[in-house]
């Protein structure tokens, strides 16, 4: 695996956290620094994600800047552990550090919420709708497939042995918008159905009469890791993505994915009878926008 030439996500956080602890505890880098028995540029370095910080130089320094144990305090510490590893980097040859650190952060996460306004999610895109939808911008197959080899690898956080709570709202240009042909179309929206039906999963539509809401919002995603302060959100872009820790950020994200929820129509229920869907609801709507394929 060619060596990274630029800090990982979880190295970039973990140094923005160190920084922030430090300032509020009011020490110098420099006192920092001859904590952990190294030169000033050393925690520069760090708090920019550049280097690593090993365990029991990073435990001296969050008990020097008072950081209270506990889970946020225990989490850094398993940050610092962690190598980094894991199946995305069998995909270094095709993905980017982006695309790995987003897979590594999602094997770190407990709660994933996304709002989709173009296309179905990544997490639940059958094999024939990633490939199709890759296509539009690779033009080589083979590439294509190694794209849609890591799309689908992604999934395995919602079935795996404690798998991630996962919430989507997708906008209903999703459900029209043609992605393939019909049978992959069809296919799709029947996977968006089983899927629902796993009790850690929902699924809500964001139809068009509820207004354009949805659409001062491009796509993005909200990572909860069940410890205060240490959420994410990612913004994807064409040609770069954005991972946002600030916690005005954050809260604006949230406040945003919870008015979408209340404007979007009720999650799917698969397992509801008919009779229950005498008004519109998510569950409804992709099976009349599937029936009319």
């Amino acid at each position: 695996m060619p060596p990274r030439t630029s800090p990982s996500e979880r190295q970039r956080r973990l140094g923005a956290e160190l920084r922030k602890l430090r300032v509020r505890a009011g020490m110098s880098g420099d006192t920092a620094a001859g904590l952990i028995g190294a030169e000033r540029t050393r925690i520069s370095h760090i708090e920019r994600g550049r280097v690593d910080v090993p365990r029991n130089g990073l435990y001296k320094l969050l008990r020097a800047y008072q950081c209270p144990e506990g889970a946020y305090f225990d989490s850094l510490m398993d940050m610092a552990h962690e190598s980094g590893r894991g199946w995305w980097n069998g995909f270094s040859d095709t993905i980017g550090p982006a695309g790995r650190d987003l897979a590594e952060l999602e094997s770190r996460s407990t709660v994933l919420r996304t709002h989709n306004p173009l296309v179905i999610p990544g997490m639940l895109q059958t094999r024939e709708y990633a490939r199709a939808v890759l296509a539009a911008t690779e033009p080589d197959p083979e590439r294509a497939d190694r794209y849609a080899d890591f799309r689908l690898g992604r999934q395995r956080v919602l079935t795996g042995g404690s798998p991630v709570t996962y919430h989507a709202i997708i906008h209903e240009a999703a459900l029209h918008t043609r992605v393939g042909s019909p049978e992959i179309m069809r296919k799709q929206l029947l996977r968006l159905m089983e899927v629902s039906r796993q009790p850690h999963v929902t699924v809500q539509i964001y139809p068009f009469e509820a207004g354009i809401y949805a659409a001062h919002s491009r796509s993005f995603v909200l990572f909860g890791t069940g410890v205060p302060g240490l959420d994410t959100v990612y913004l994807e872009h064409p040609t770069d993505s954005q991972f946002l820790w600030d916690g005005v950020q954050l809260d604006e994200y949230a406040k945003m994915f919870e008015r979408l929820a209340e404007l979007a129509l009720a999650p799917v229920d698969p397992e509801s009878s008919p009779e229950s869907h005498a008004s519109r609801d998510s569950l409804s709507l992709i099976q009349h926008v599937m029936y009319t394929l």
